[in-house]
């Protein structure tokens, strides 16, 4: 299974995470979307605070490992990323979409423009809480489960609202 995290902090963002799965069908039947987390509202991380909140889910994929490789997928979701307009001129600025493949299955690497499992995932409360939702169970290559991961780091959850210390 592969489990991406989508996020989106500039227009209608809701609309922007499910075109997103939209572009993704066209893709073909060798991707299948088997999971789809609730949205949660995410204050921004990283070194670019001052900006709108972002809007997040994460998405479990069925993906024909005989046609598509992680890195074949990672050009596919800078593609549909550029389609719905982002630049990418501001690191961890506001964009209309950001797509990151948190995992897939027990793959790990560690390449110039790919790292699996991403390399933040287990810091990110806006990833692991709607992992959790649709991955209960789900357990890091490295045997780290998502209750783990959760409890070791700061966040507070209000209803659908992530705060966290970055």
């Amino acid at each position: 299974m592969c489990y991406v995290s989508l996020g989106s902090n500039i227009g209608d963002t809701e609309d922007n995470l499910h075109e997103a799965l939209i572009k993704l069908e066209d893709y073909g039947d060798e991707i299948r979307l088997k999971a789809v987390s609730e949205y949660y509202e995410t204050e921004p991380q990283g070194e670019v605070k001052d900006q709108p909140w972002f809007t997040n889910q994460i998405i479990a994929l069925e993906i024909d490992a005989e046609i598509w490789s992680p890195q074949g997928f990672l050009s596919t979701c800078t593609a549909i990323e550029a389609k719905m307009g982002r630049e990418r001129a501001e690191k961890g600025g506001p964009r209309p979409l950001d797509m990151d493949i948190v995992a897939w299955g027990d793959v790990t690497m560690d390449i110039d423009f790919l790292t699996l499992p991403h390399p933040r995932a287990k810091e990110r409360a806006f990833v692991l809480i709607p992992l959790k939702e649709i991955a209960p169970d789900y357990v890091f290559p490295d045997g780290t489960t998502i209750d783990e991961a959760l409890s070791a780091i700061e966040y507070t959850l209000e209803g659908r609202k992530i705060w966290q210390k970055a």
